[in-house]
């Protein structure tokens, strides 16, 4: 069977009445303890000046302050995280040249195209088994020297 479809609007409700009453206790709490608060006071200024010293130290003692809650915190603005930024690579084109088991045999630049497949046609018919050429891309490694020393290096003597 199906499940029942709940109504949000009803939900909203009781859950807004369950506050309400939730804060009417606390309300009712509160003024019950400034009754007690109030008839303390009476009967302090009723009694002796040396008892009432007496009792105030133990009524300091006894009485515990209700603790207040602190305001909530506003939640602070969310910052997005600093994403880095990934380091693009330059990359080039060689052919390669591959065996039937997908192992790489042989490496050539990219306007080499010719001679690449002539070493696959030549391995084909040597080993008896198929051998292919196919585009790969490789990263350029560049010098780490920097451009300073690239220009020291080309400067004439």
């Amino acid at each position: 069977m199906g499940r029942r479809i709940l109504n949000r609007k009803d939900l909203r409700a009781d859950f807004e009445a369950a506050e309400r009453r939730g804060k009417e206790e606390k309300d009712e709490e509160e003024e019950e303890e400034e009754k007690e608060e109030e008839e303390g006071d009476e009967e302090e200024d009723s009694e002796d000046e040396d008892e009432a010293s007496d009792t105030d130290e133990e009524e300091a003692e006894e009485e515990v302050k209700p603790k207040k809650r602190k305001p909530a915190k506003e939640p602070k603005a969310k910052t997005k995280p600093r994403t880095r930024t990934p380091k693009i690579t330059r990359m080039k084109i060689v052919w390669g040249v591959f065996n039937n088991s997908h192992q790489r045999v042989a490496v050539y630049d990219y306007p080499k195209r010719k001679e690449a497949d002539e070493h696959a046609a030549k391995l084909t018919a040597d080993k008896k088994s198929t051998h292919f050429v196919q585009p790969v891309k490789e990263p350029i490694e560049e010098k780490k020297e920097g451009w300073v020393a690239a220009a020291r290096a080309s400067a004439p003597k």
